[in-house]
């Protein structure tokens, strides 16, 4: 059977119009959509928000076999994953934590599910206290992005 005896060709150019118009739609709708779902999974009982591949909180912007933790953001007091996480589904600015608050628990191991406050998080090796997993070194690289602190300054001597 060929193609021609079994496809209408007599439909109204309005309908056709649509159709390539609905078309085009999705293919771009497909083309602009943000990778990945949010999706809210549970570590011993704490919700963690955001873009998470798996139950260590690993996401689809850090997924090396370190990015096992989860930041409370001081703004919402909502676990994520990731300052980028936050950033595409929360619909408020984030905050810092101020340094005044760093005896605040605010650090989630994803491994374990224990809290650590951001002082505990800060001094610990990069490893949990309770299960020694180990944790992203280059997470401090972001430090800015959710707590107070001194901003590293990068720059030529003269």
């Amino acid at each position: 059977m060929s193609f021609t005896k079994t496809f209408p060709t007599k439909l109204p150019l309005k309908l056709l119009v649509l159709l390539c118009m609905l078309l085009n739609l999705s293919i771009a709708s497909a083309q602009t959509q943000k990778s990945g779902p949010f999706n809210i999974i549970q570590i011993e009982g704490i919700r963690v928000f955001g873009k998470s591949i798996d139950h260590q909180t690993r996401c689809v912007h850090w997924h090396s076999s370190l990015d096992v933790i989860a930041i409370k953001f001081k703004c919402c007091d909502k676990y994520y994953p990731c300052f980028s996480c936050h950033e595409e589904e929360a619909n408020h600015e984030h905050q810092v934590w101020p340094k005044g608050e760093f005896d605040q628990k605010a650090i989630l191991c994803g491994v374990c599910g224990h809290e650590l406050s951001i002082t505990d998080y800060m001094n610990a090796d990069n490893t949990c206290p309770k299960c020694e997993a180990s944790f992203n070194p280059g997470c401090s690289n972001h430090y800015h992005l959710y707590f107070e602190v001194e901003q590293k300054k990068v720059g030529f001597k003269k």
